[in-house]
Parts: C-alpha cells; sequence; structure tokens
C-alpha cells in the first residue's frame, strides 16, 4: 500500500510560492473557464469560446516550457497515456473522422491545461485556485439570478445560442435563466443548466471544507462561502447531484475512520464498506422502479433511459473497438444526428460516461477507462488515509489537503453515472490532475 501525502518537493514549493503569481492568476482563469464553458459560449457564441480555449491550451504550454517542473517520465500514469493513444489511433477507423480530429483536438489541449496545473501548482495552489474560481462562479451565478429576477422578470436566452431557437413554443433547456429564483424552481447561474450549477456547488463544499479544515484562510470567509454553497446547492434542487454529494459524504466517512483506525485495524472498515456496496447494489435492483420517484424524477429519469437505449443499440454495432473518439458528439454527423434528441433539444452526451466511452473506443476503450479510473482511485485513497511522511520516514500530521483528491475524485465518479463530463472541460482536467499528480508524488 503505498503511503504518500504531500511529497517533499510539493512542500517545498508550496513554501516557496513555487507556482507564481502569474501562474496562480492563469489557473483560476483557467478553472473557471474549464468549470463555466457555458457561460463563455452563451456570452461570446461557439467560436468566440474556441478562440479564448485556444489562448488557454497555448497559456497552459507555454507555463509549462518556462517553469520546466520536476517531472519524473516513469511516474507517467501509463493508463492514461493508453487511453489517449487509443482516442487518437481511432482516427483511423471512426465513422466520422473530420470530427475525431476536432474532438482529438479539444481533448488534448484540455489534457495540457490539467499537466500544466499537476506540474506547476502544488496542491495547496491548486486548492487555492480552485477556490477562487469557484467564488467567482457561484458569485456570479447567484448575481445573475438576482438580476434577472428582480429586473428582468421573464426567461432570459443565451446572447449567442447553440441551437436555432424554434418559433412558438421554446424548450426550457434553452433558456440561460429561467426567472426561477423567486418561484421555487431550478436555477441555472451563469452556466445555464441546473445540474452543472449544483455540482460546482457540490465541489465548492468540499474545497472551501477542506480550507476550514486545514485553517488556510479565515474561518469567517470559508463559512461564508459554505453557505454560498449550501445555498447554491439547494436552489439547483439537482436530484442527480443529491445522489453524488450523499456518495461523496459516506467516502469522507470511511477515509477519516480509516485514519482514525490505523494501518493494523483497517480491516472492519473495508468489510463495513464491501457489505455497503453490496446492499446499496441490491436495493437499486429491488427498489429500481421506485428510485426515480424518490428523487421526483420521471420513470425514464428525465428521458435518461431513452438515451441509454440508443447509445447501447449504436455500441452493440461496433463493441469492441467503438466508431471513434469524438469527445462532445458533432450534432452534424451520422450517428449522432439525432441519437438524443428529446422535446426539440440535441443533447450532445450520453449521460453516463462509462456507456459514451463504451460507444466512442468499444470495450477496449471501456476496459483501459476504467484502469484509469481504479489506479487513480487507489492512490487518491491511500494518499488520504495513510499519514505523511517526510523522505526520512518521519511521520507528519494529517491534513485535510490530502483528502481534496479522493473527494474531488468520489463526486466525479457518481456524476459519471449520469452526465459524461468526466471526460470533457471540467471533469477530464480533474481527473488528468488527480491522476498525474497522485502518480507524481507516488513512491
Amino acid at each position: 500500500m503505498p503511503s504518500s501525502g504531500l511529497s517533499l518537493s510539493d512542500r517545498i514549493r508550496t513554501a516557496r510560492g513555487a507556482s507564481g503569481t502569474g501562474a496562480s492568476v492563469f489557473a483560476v482563469l483557467l478553472l473557471f473557464t474549464l468549470f463555466a464553458g457555458d457561460f463563455w459560449r452563451n456570452l461570446i457564441s461557439w467560436p468566440g469560446y474556441f478562440v479564448l480555449a485556444a489562448v488557454l491550451a497555448a497559456g497552459s504550454i507555454v507555463f509549462l516550457v518556462r517553469t520546466r517542473p520536476a517531472f519524473r517520465w516513469r511516474k507517467t500514469p501509463k493508463t492514461l497515456v493508453l487511453f489517449l493513444a487509443l482516442a487518437i489511433v481511432s482516427l483511423a477507423w471512426s465513422a466520422y473522422p473530420g470530427a475525431t480530429a476536432l474532438g482529438l483536438l479539444a481533448q488534448l489541449a484540455t489534457t495540457a491545461a490539467a499537466v500544466f496545473l499537476a506540474l506547476c501548482l502544488s496542491w495547496r495552489a491548486v486548492l487555492t485556485a480552485l477556490a477562487n474560481a469557484f467564488r467567482w462562479i457561484l458569485g456570479l451565478s447567484l448575481l445573475f439570478e438576482l438580476i434577472v429576477a428582480v429586473f428582468v422578470r421573464h426567461p432570459i436566452l443565451p446572447l449567442t445560442p447553440a441551437q436555432p431557437v424554434p418559433s412558438g413554443h421554446i424548450p426550457s433547456a434553452f433558456y440561460w435563466s429561467r426567472n426561477l429564483l423567486f418561484h421555487g424552481g431550478q436555477i441555472q447561474g451563469i452556466v445555464g443548466n441546473s445540474n452543472l450549477l449544483a455540482m460546482i456547488a457540490l465541489l465548492s463544499l468540499v474545497v472551501f471544507g477542506v480550507q476550514l479544515a486545514d485553517r488556510t484562510i479565515r474561518r469567517g470567509t470559508a463559512i461564508t462561502w459554505l453557505v454560498v454553497s449550501v445555498v447554491t446547492f439547494a436552489l439547483t434542487r439537482s436530484s442527480t447531484v443529491f445522489i453524488a454529494t450523499v456518495f461523496t459524504a459516506v467516502v469522507l466517512g470511511f477515509a477519516l475512520w480509516t485514519r482514525r483506525a490505523g494501518p493494523e485495524r483497517r480491516r472492519p472498515v473495508y468489510l463495513t464498506a464491501a457489505a455497503l456496496v453490496v446492499v446499496a447494489v441490491v436495493a437499486v435492483v429491488l427498489f429500481a422502479s421506485k428510485i426515480p420517484v424518490l428523487l421526483g424524477k420521471s420513470e425514464d429519469l428525465t428521458g435518461r433511459l431513452t438515451i441509454w437505449n440508443s447509445v447501447i443499440h449504436l455500441a452493440q454495432e461496433r463493441p469492441a473497438f467503438g466508431w471513434g473518439w469524438v469527445s462532445y458528439w458533432a450534432p452534424w454527423v451520422s450517428p449522432f444526428k439525432n441519437l438524443a434528441e428529446r422535446g426539440g433539444v440535441v443533447y450532445l452526451q450520453a449521460h453516463n460516461a462509462w456507456l459514451d466511452v463504451w460507444l466512442q473506443l468499444g470495450i477496449v476503450g471501456l476496459v483501459i477507462f476504467a484502469l484509469l479510473i481504479v489506479s487513480t482511485l487507489w492512490r487518491s485513497w491511500f494518499q488520504a488515509v495513510d499519514r505523511p511522511r517526510f523522505a526520512a520516514g518521519d511521520s507528519l500530521p494529517y491534513t485535510a489537503l490530502t483528502l481534496l483528491p479522493l473527494l474531488l475524485l468520489a463526486a466525479l465518479l457518481a456524476q459519471s453515472l449520469a452526465e459524461s463530463r468526466i471526460l470533457i472541460e471540467a471533469g477530464w482536467t480533474l481527473l488528468v490532475l488527480v491522476s498525474v499528480k497522485t502518480k507524481q508524488s507516488a513512491p
């Protein structure tokens, strides 16, 4: 079992402020854009967003070149390299080579951003950058919804809609804000989606909670933003992210229990965790038809079952290696044109990351992706529960910061069952960040 935590070099970089002011500011803008990409797309259009994304990707590479961070090639996550290599090679058999080329460009640009964050910033600097980005997103989201509710007083569309707005009845998914702040509905914030905003609120709870526990910022400031996160989460009323929150809380509970038990008395913890997994699986199987009602969802999980069935049917046509990587679905090419259309809205994902990987890279890609998740989760778990040590072997006190990778990954994994966000933008960035950074600090 690896014994890790913050590496010695990581602590030295933190102490010396190695991340630098420029890199820190750039990291905040980068994370804001990755998490609130829909804000920019609704504001400046997809072409404008592409220009911004290109600048940020280039900036990430420039910082990597100029900073020349310490990097051990033998500590490169092999499963991550294999997954990216398979995605690139899928261009050879892709049913839509042009879309695959664009998807690969987006995937590699996002990966470059994640590698910059992993290698040029300490864990403490990553925590600070995440906190600052989330403050901007949550603060602007509540301000945006308040302005719409008080001054505009009706739903508003994006300034640059991604899809042609139909005449007559406009589906609710088209609106940037539905003016529901004072009407008990789900707010969407600047990201224009209640589930995305709820996920950001959940990750904010993790980040601000870690800052509060480690006392890296003033107690009053941390509590204030924790309250803002809770209020935002409550106003989104997202059932899927509620489940992710429960799962993340359970993971936190088991991690703290494991810490307290110590290396010699962990068997009861793991047996309890295994029993809980079995109970959860049995409960889902027995009460599958009643779960949507408990969550306030329709029987088809707001159209997800229909989308999943369509994706499974299509994936079975090319089960081994898939149809070719595409990242975001490209609605202008077959088979994505009408694959996931509901109520006049064309969705660009399978709403399940595992089905999306199977569709695009087949069973081979699914196995590699699973290995990437398991290996990253393994390192994150033992980094969270093993007492950090100096190179000489002396023990260090536990810190809340070492829980950060595990809790971020837990939230992403729970979300991956209902959304494919772990494969794109902020989700992929966090996965690569945690994978690379925990691998580099592993003994």
